[in-house]
C-alpha cells in the first residue's frame, strides 16, 4: 500500500526538498502541495492523503486552524496530520495535539526521522517522543482549565465510565507512550488483543488516533504528569 502524502508549507524550497525525499521512497508518494492552511484543507478534501505534513506558521490560515478543520470533518477521518515546527518543545506542540494532529516533528529532523514519522502517522500511531517532550505535553494538558473539546475536565472524566477496566488500563499505558507490543508484554496478552482494546477505547471516546487518546487521558485526569 502506498502512503499518500500532502505537503503544506509556505516555503517552496522546503516543499521541494520534502517532495524529492518522499517520492524517493517506494511506499510513498506526494499527492499535493499547499502554500497555506486554506489550500491544505482544500487539497485534503480533493486528494484524500493519508498523511499531511503541516507547517504551523503559514500566512493566512495557519497550520493549527487548518488541522482543526481537517480533524472536525468526518469525511477526512482517515487523514493524519503531522505538524512541522521549528521548536519541538513549546506550547505549539500542545496546541497541535489539541487541534487534532497525530504528532509533531522538528524541521531540523533527519530525513529518516521524517520518513519514519510519516509511516508512524499513517499507521495510526502517535508521535510523542522523546520522553521529555511527553512530560511537557502532559504538564500543559493537565494544567489546562478546559479540555481540547471545550468541555470541563470533569465532563471528560465522566466519558471514561464507558470504558471497561482493561480498556482504562490500556489507555493509561498508551498515555505513557508505550507501543502495543510493550503493553502486551506488561499485561501478558497478545499485541492483537491490545490493538482491539485500543480501537474500542478510541471508538467509545471519539478519538481519531492514539495521540487523541493521550490528550483525553491527561485532560480527564486519568493520568497525571510526574512531578520531578
Amino acid at each position: 500500500m502506498t502512503i499518500r502524502v500532502l505537503l503544506a508549507d509556505d516555503q517552496t524550497l522546503l516543499r521541494s526538498a520534502f517532495r524529492v525525499l518522499v517520492d524517493s521512497e517506494p511506499d510513498m508518494e506526494v499527492v499535493g502541495e499547499a502554500a497555506d492552511g486554506a489550500q491544505a484543507v482544500a487539497l485534503a478534501r480533493s486528494a484524500r492523503p493519508d498523511v499531511v505534513l503541516m507547517d504551523i506558521r503559514m500566512p493566512g490560515t495557519d497550520g493549527l486552524a487548518a488541522t482543526r478543520t481537517i480533524s472536525a470533518d468526518p469525511e477526512l477521518a482517515g487523514v493524519r496530520v503531522v505538524m512541522l515546527t521549528t521548536f519541538e518543545v513549546d506550547e505549539y506542540v500542545v496546541q497541535s495535539l489539541r487541534a487534532g494532529a497525530s504528532g509533531f516533528l522538528g524541521k531540523g529532523a533527519e530525513p529518516e526521522e521524517l520518513l519514519n514519522a510519516i509511516r508512524i502517522a499513517a499507521a495510526g500511531e502517535a508521535l510523542l517522543s522523546p520522553a521529555a517532550t511527553k512530560g511537557l505535553i502532559a504538564t500543559f494538558l493537565a494544567q489546562s482549565g478546559t479540555a481540547s473539546d471545550g468541555r470541563d475536565p470533569a465532563v471528560n472524566a465522566e466519558r471514561l465510565t464507558a470504558l471497561t477496566g482493561r480498556e482504562r488500563e490500556v489507555l493509561v499505558l498508551v498515555a505513557g507512550g508505550h507501543s502495543n507490543d510493550e503493553i502486551a508484554e506488561r499485561l501478558a496478552v497478545s499485541p492483537l488483543t491490545v490493538k482491539t482494546h485500543v480501537n474500542r477505547a478510541m471508538a467509545k471516546l471519539g478519538a481519531r488516533d492514539r495521540a487523541q487518546l493521550v490528550v483525553i487521558a491527561y485532560e480527564s485526569g486519568l493520568v497525571r504528569p510526574r512531578v520531578e
